[in-house]
C-alpha cells in the first residue's frame, strides 16, 4: 500500500514517455514543437507542485492521490482520442500536474510516519521505485508496440495503470490510519541552534502552525534561508541529473555513434543507476545525509567536465561509454536524497506546504537545465554546454559542504 500506487503510476508514465513526441509529430508537430509538447510534462509536474501541497494540507494524502489518479485518467483517454495537437498537449501538461499531487502525497506520507533511524532508505526505495517504473516502462511500451503496432496500447496501458492506482489507493487499506504520525522528533535532523523565529525564516521549534493555518505561500516565506540556500544546491543536484539525461544521447550523435550504440549505452546506464537506488539510502542513514549528496555530485560534475575534453578525441566513442557509466554511478548515489532532505526540513505536524515549495525548487532546477544546455550548445558548442553543467554540479556539491552541516545534523 505504501509503495505500490507509486509503482503502477510510474510503470504507465514511463511507458508513455518515449511516445509523446512520436504521437505529436503524428498529429502534425516538427521535431521543435513536438519536444516543447514533451517538455509539457514536466512543466505540468513543475506547476503542480505548490497546489499539491496545499491540497495534501487540507484534504489530505488519500483524497489526494485518488483525484490526481482520475483527472489523470481522464488525460490518458483524451490523449487516447485526440485528434487535436493542442489537446494532446493539454492532455500531457495536466498529466504532469497530476504526477505532482501524486509524487507529494507519498512523500508527505513518509515524512510523518517513516521514524528517522530508517528514512533515508525508505525514502531511497520510494525514489527507485520512480526509477524502476522508468526504466521498466519504454520496455513495455516496445512490446506492445510490437504486438499491436499502435502507440495507443501504451496510452491504454497507462489508463490500465491509473486504473489499479486509483482502485488501490480507494479500496486498499488506508496507510494513513494503519501507520500513526509520528508526534515528536527526539532525535530531529534539524539543528536546533538554528531554529530560530520566523523573522530569520528558519525552523520554528514547537510553535508550528497547524494545517488550517498554514498556507504555501506564507511557509515559503518562513523557510526563505532553507529555501534560498540548501534549496539552491537540491535544484543544482536537479539540473545535474537532468542534463545527464539530455546529454548522454546529445553526446552520442555528435560524435558520430550510430543509435543503436547510443541506446546500448543509455540503456546499460540506467541499468547501473537503478541498481545503486537503495546504496544512497544505505549511506544517508548510516553516515549523515552528505556523505550521499557530495561524492554524487562530485562525480557528476567531474564526469561531465572530464566527458567535455574527449569530443574530438580518437577514441571519443570509448570515453562515451565510460562516463556514462561514471555519471551512472554517481546519479545511481544521489537517489532519494532530494526526498530525505525534503523530508529532513520540512515541518514535522504540516509538511506538505513546505514539501510543495522544495519540489517546485528543485523540479525547477531540472527544468531550466535542458534550456541552458541547448543555449550554450547553440551559442557555443556541445562540449561547453557540458562542460559548464559541470561546474554547476561542483558549485552544487559546495553548497551542500556549507548548508547540509548548517541545517542538518549527522
Amino acid at each position: 500500500m505504501v509503495y505500490g500506487p507509486t509503482v503502477l503510476f510510474a510503470l504507465g508514465e514511463g511507458a508513455i514517455l518515449p511516445l509523446i513526441p512520436v504521437i505529436a509529430a503524428r498529429l502534425g508537430a516538427n521535431v521543435a514543437l513536438a519536444a516543447l509538447v514533451a517538455s509539457a510534462l514536466v512543466v505540468g509536474q513543475l506547476c503542480g507542485n505548490l497546489p499539491a501541497g496545499w491540497a495534501v494540507a487540507r484534504f489530505g494524502e488519500r483524497i489526494t492521490m485518488a483525484t490526481a489518479g482520475c483527472v489523470a485518467l481522464l488525460a490518458a483517454c483524451a490523449i487516447a482520442l485526440a485528434s487535436s495537437l493542442g489537446v494532446f498537449a493539454l492532455c500531457v501538461f495536466v498529466i504532469g500536474f497530476c504526477a505532482a499531487g501524486f509524487g507529494l502525497a507519498r512523500h508527505s506520507f513518509m515524512t510523518t510516519r517513516v521514524p528517522l533511524t530508517f528514512r533515508a532508505r525508505a525514502l531511497s526505495l520510494l525514489g527507485g521505485t520512480f526509477r524502476l517504473g522508468m526504466f521498466v516502462g519504454p520496455f513495455v511500451a516496445a512490446a506492445l508496440l510490437a504486438l499491436w503496432g499502435d502507440e495507443r496500447a501504451a496510452i491504454w496501458f497507462f489508463a490500465a495503470c491509473l486504473t489499479a492506482t486509483i482502485a488501490l489507493v480507494l479500496f486498499g487499506p488506508d496507510p494513513e490510519e494503519r501507520f500513526a504520525p509520528l508526534t515528536h522528533r527526539p532525535s530531529s535532523p534539524v539543528r536546533e541552534a538554528d531554529a530560530t523565529t520566523e523573522d530569520t525564516g528558519e525552523v520554528v521549534t514547537g510553535s508550528i502552525p497547524t494545517q488550517g493555518r498554514a498556507g504555501v505561500f506564507r511557509t515559503m516565506w518562513r523557510h526563505r534561508r532553507i529555501l534560498s540556500r540548501l534549496g539552491l544546491a537540491a535544484a543544482a543536484l536537479s539540473a545535474v541529473r537532468s542534463t545527464r539525461q539530455l546529454v548522454l544521447p546529445l553526446w552520442g550523435v555528435s560524435i558520430g555513434v550510430d543509435a543503436q550504440t547510443i541506446a546500448l549505452v543509455v540503456g546499460v546506464s540506467g541499468a547501473i543507476d537503478f541498481a545503486l537506488f537503495y546504496a544512497s539510502g544505505q549511506v544517508m542513514d548510516r553516515f549523515g545525509r552528505l556523505w550521499a549528496a557530495l561524492p554524487a555530485m562530485v562525480l557528476m560534475g567531474a564526469g561531465l567536465i572530464a566527458l567535455a575534453f574527449t569530443h574530438d578525441s580518437a577514441t571519443a566513442d570509448m570515453w562515451f561509454a565510460l562516463f556514462a557509466a561514471v555519471l551512472a554511478v554517481g546519479n545511481g548515489l544521489s537517489s532519494g536524497i532530494l526526498l530525505t532532505l525534503g523530508a529532513d526540513l520540512a515541518p514535522q505536524d504540516d509538511p506538505a506546504p513546505f514539501l510543495g515549495s522544495w519540489r517546485t525548487l528543485t523540479d525547477a532546477g531540472g527544468a531550466l537545465a535542458p534550456l541552458a544546455v541547448s543555449a550554450l550548445a547553440a551559442a557555443i558548442s556541445l562540449a561547453v554546454a557540458t562542460g559548464a553543467m559541470g561546474a554547476v554540479a561542483l558549485v552544487g556539491a559546495l553548497g551542500f559542504i556549507r548548508w547540509i552541516p548548517r541545517f542538518i545534523q549527522r
